[in-house]
């Protein structure tokens, strides 16, 4: 499948006793239908998947496949630094993932530090093994390793069928343009993890943005997207850095909480934001508000 446009890196909503909130995650889909998105990733790093037990994502993808029901694709969060328990994994949900799911998203190792090489061995192993496509996920602010132009190449040359595209968070635009320029003349979808570089991305070729904003706003993050609106991008521009400044999802889930769909509630270790950045995405939010 063609996942060019959109994509909504979505949260995991949780009651004031730290369970999933499943009527939460009704209003959070319903948003997300309504706004235009093109597709929807489930149980990523903005969904704090690493703390769910393994019986909790299967109830919350299961749940978002029988809500959406085929209105929008669906791409899953399958992931870690162990290729083995990788594989694995996609060998016990092989036939929910071809019936349920577009693809994967698959986060570079964390915390074992492969070189790059090992990347290359990770990622060819799993593209093997999965029984759907595959986007790779390049996020050294978070892993400590930074999947090269080169590398990605390389695997996308080794598994060209299974290997559908690379959401690039590293930061690095200069990083992210040689990569779509090696891409030219191939499927490889070079996709904005960063929503504040999504027309640079666009502009020098890229495929769309997976968001953390548009779960907020998903009609003016598409609007963005779809017709590389570099205005509204710029609008949004300080709302993108606050939501960021005490890391993801702390700072979307200030957003959706004040405008009233879930409970400010995320699983320890992380935690809300403090009372002074809470104060200033409302004051942002009042911003955008007056600017509309």
């Amino acid at each position: 499948m063609d996942l060019r446009g959109l994509g909504t890196a979505l949260i995991t909503p949780f009651d004031a006793n730290g369970a999933v909130d499943y009527e939460a995650l009704d209003r959070l889909l319903e948003v997300q239908l309504r706004g235009g998105v093109d597709y929807i990733v489930v149980l990523g790093t903005t969904g704090e998947a690493v703390t769910l037990t393994e019986e909790e994502c299967h109830s919350v993808r299961q749940y978002i496949v029988q809500y959406i029901n085929g209105r929008l694709p669906l791409v899953l969060g399958v992931g870690g630094n162990c290729t083995a328990a990788v594989i694995a994994s996609l060998q016990a949900m092989h036939d929910e993932l071809c019936s349920n799911h577009a693809a994967i998203l698959s986060v570079c190792p964390y915390y074992n530090k492969p070189s790059q090489e090992g990347l290359y061995l990770h990622f060819s192993s799993i593209a093997q093994a999965s029984p759907i496509p595959v986007i790779l996920y390049n996020v050294p602010g978070r892993t400590g390793v930074n999947l090269l132009p080169e590398t990605v190449m390389r695997i996308y040359n080794a598994c060209p069928k299974r290997i559908l595209g690379i959401k690039e968070a590293s930061g690095n635009i200069e990083q992210i343009k040689k990569l779509i320029t090696l891409a030219r003349g191939t499927d490889l979808l070079v996709i904005s993890g960063d929503d504040a570089l999504a027309c640079q991305v666009m502009k020098a070729g890229g495929a769309g943005l997976i968001s953390v904003a548009s779960n907020a706003w998903p009609k003016e993050i598409a609007t963005i997207v779809h017709h590389k609106n570099h205005a509204l991008q710029e609008r949004f521009e300080p709302m993108i850095n606050l939501i960021f400044k005490e890391g993801n999802p702390s700072g979307i889930k200030t957003v959706l909480a004040q405008q009233g769909l879930i409970s400010n509630v995320l699983r320890s270790p992380l935690v809300p934001n403090s009372p002074a950045v809470q104060e200033e995405i409302a004051a942002a939010r009042r911003q955008l508000s007056t600017e509309e």
